[in-house]
């Protein structure tokens, strides 16, 4: 089940892929996938290319992909060490309805919202709230560093 899921979720994001995303298997292993997304325009990521690693365990889709960022990234929702990423809908929301299409859109979207309530690093969560500007000048610091 879980292979014929892939497959079709491959074709459909080759066919049509989420704005500024692209993903595929790495070799000819259908359960390990490299991803791409470019830093959204209206984030302090802009311009950045970050790579991903998207692994799908044999259940998929009853049960979500592991999903975390090669590219180092400031944010406070994305462990800089081993890029994990706090995401409900890679935990306690996943629902088999979704799609590394919709994954790929939500992980965008975390990069333009930031959770600050559900850190994974706390720090860079604080800094988030209490001094946006410097927030967003580190961030751009580690997209320049890390991204480019």
């Amino acid at each position: 089940m879980a292979l014929k899921r892939l497959q079709k979720e491959l074709g459909e994001l080759q066919r049509d892929p989420p704005a500024r995303c692209s993903a595929g298997p790495v070799g000819d292993d259908m359960f390990s996938w490299q991803a791409t997304i470019m830093g959204p325009s209206d984030s302090p990521y802009n311009g950045g290319v970050f790579f991903l690693n998207i692994n799908f365990p044999t259940d998929y889709p009853f049960k979500p992909p592991k999903v975390s960022f090669k590219t180092k990234v400031y944010h406070p929702n994305i462990n800089s060490e081993g890029g994990g990423i706090c995401l409900d809908i890679l935990r306690s929301q996943w629902s088999p309805a979704l799609t590394v299409s919709k994954v790929l859109l939500s992980i965008c979207s975390l990069l333009c919202d930031p959770n600050p309530d559900d850190p994974l690093v706390p720090d860079i969560a604080y800094l988030y709230k209490s001094d946006r500007q410097k927030y967003n000048t580190m961030a751009k610091e580690w997209t320049q560093k890390y991204a480019m």
